[in-house]
């Protein structure tokens, strides 16, 4: 083989490894994405999100049931107004409770789902009304050591 035709190969073989780098890239970044039309929306307000964006997936049980799709600030609430997109397929009691939980210690941030008892299903545009916020890491070590310099104090 002469060099030009070695050149070609490298160069289709190289094209070949951006297009497959390209393509995993974008398949990873809408990998477990909630299709819009097999979806609902509903409403969960907390008092402090942490770290949480959109896009963050919803669990329950482990299983991802669907991903936020949007934050914003409630001006007269003062709180957190988190719009979560569930699957169709996944058809939660009106009683459930939101949480922001984190993946690991120092992990990302996601929302937690656990099902109620109630025999009413949320469906589109309904609100979360049991929620708890997300943990903060440096308020339980300001905690902690509060306590401990109220533990140390002279009385």
């Amino acid at each position: 083989m002469n060099k030009t035709v070695l050149d070609l190969w490298v160069g289709i073989f190289v094209v070949a490894g951006i297009a497959a780098l390209l393509f995993l890239a974008l398949k990873v970044g809408s990998m477990n994405t909630v299709n819009t039309s097999d979806s609902y929306t509903v409403l969960a307000r907390f008092e402090n999100i942490g770290g949480l964006k959109v896009r963050a997936p919803v669990k329950s049980a482990g299983v991802v049931v669907g991903r936020v799709s949007d934050i914003r600030f409630d001006n007269e609430r003062y709180e957190a107004a988190v719009t979560l997109r569930l699957d169709k397929r996944y058809a939660f009691p009106k009683d459930s409770s939101a949480a922001i939980l984190t993946s690991g210690l120092l992990g990302e941030q996601y929302v937690g789902l656990s099902a109620g008892g109630d025999s009413v299903k949320l469906k589109q545009g309904d609100r979360i009304l049991i929620t708890q916020d997300a943990v903060v890491l440096e308020n339980l070590i300001g905690q902690f050591l509060y306590g401990k310099a109220q533990e140390g104090a002279p009385q």
